[in-house]
């Protein structure tokens, strides 16, 4: 049945490189309307009515479009089946190397946090910042990989350095990616409008709603997989950030907050109804899921789970 209001999804994808906008929004929209875990709670946008559209700055840093998602792409790796190493090779390793004392410190704050830098965390370590004894099931130097795309991406939008993905194109990092997020927000025409974003995704948008002034309001904002929970962000997000008034006032509904307890991303601390209070209130809604197998920070897995499911059918009536 079609929704009576018209209601727009915005998309804003998360860490690493992607396919291309196109195939990113079909996945996202896919994994939606999967019914594979058999609650009969598939969500597919298009019968309903309800319009999208990816924000995708993957290309901003990336030289080339992948092939597949980068979760796929593990899946097949793990079954020694995937010839494509570019999610593996768009990394310089020595870009740490070229930071100030100031950065150097934000990214060496953050690796220790999330294990970044640890060549094999043995279990009595992962039990340290996780209440599941369960060590991470992909082979790590993957996940090292993954996680070390996290660092740099997370490094050059806060920081706005200058970056060149590929001969003759220059960006800044954070400039680009606000002018992106700014005019597809603002070409926005509906009677709801909806954000949902992913990862590092959750931390542009965040900036945006709350840091510049020409970001359009929206009415709902759900953050999946997210790392605002690090101190070392929320300090980045100064002065407009405080955990006594945190929650951007452009979000004129509800902030859905979605995470998985061995999610790397978010497992520090994806509870975060605390750092971002409204007028000193919590007022945001926390859902704590179960994603399954090797990758839990895959935005597919997140998309089929209940709970987050719900909380956006609720959005809808």
């Amino acid at each position: 049945m079609k929704t009576k209001k018209k209601i727009h999804i915005t998309f804003i994808h998360g860490i690493a490189n992607k396919p291309t906008a196109e195939k990113l929004l079909l996945e996202w929209k896919n994994a939606l309307a999967s019914d594979f875990k058999g609650n009969g709670d598939d969500i597919d946008l298009d019968t309903i009515g309800i319009t999208t559209a990816m924000i995708y700055w993957a290309d901003v840093l990336y030289d080339t479009p992948l092939q597949k998602l980068v979760s796929k792409a593990l899946e097949a790796m793990e079954q020694g089946g995937y010839e494509d190493e570019t999610i593996l090779s768009d990394l310089k390793d020595n870009w740490r190397d070229e930071l100030s004392e100031d950065e150097k410190k934000f990214v060496e704050s953050i690796a220790v946090k999330t294990l970044a830098d640890v060549p094999d965390p043995t279990l009595d370590e992962l039990s340290k910042i996780s209440n599941k004894m369960e060590r991470f099931p992909i082979p790590w130097v993957l996940k090292k990989t993954l996680m070390a795309y996290f660092l740099r991406d997370v490094h050059h939008y806060l920081f706005n350095k200058e970056f060149s993905p590929r001969n003759g194109i220059t960006y800044q990092v954070r400039d680009e990616i606000r002018d992106r997020v700014i005019k597809m927000l603002q070409e926005v025409k509906a009677d709801k409008h909806i954000v949902i974003s992913h990862s590092m995704g959750t931390v542009i948008i965040y900036d945006c709603l709350k840091r510049v002034n020409e970001c359009s309001y929206i009415d709902d904002l759900i953050t999946i997989g997210s790392p605002l929970g690090l101190d070392e962000i929320q300090d980045k997000l100064s002065p407009e950030w405080t955990r006594f008034d945190g929650f951007p006032n452009k979000v004129k509904g509800s902030w859905i907050n979605v995470y998985d307890g061995m999610d790397p991303v978010a497992m520090m601390d994806g509870n975060i109804d605390n750092d971002y209070k409204k007028n000193g209130e919590k007022v945001i809604k926390v859902i704590k899921e179960n994603n399954w197998g090797s990758w839990r920070h895959d935005i597919s897995k997140y998309l089929q789970m209940p709970l987050l499911r719900s909380a956006l059918q609720k959005l809808f009536d």
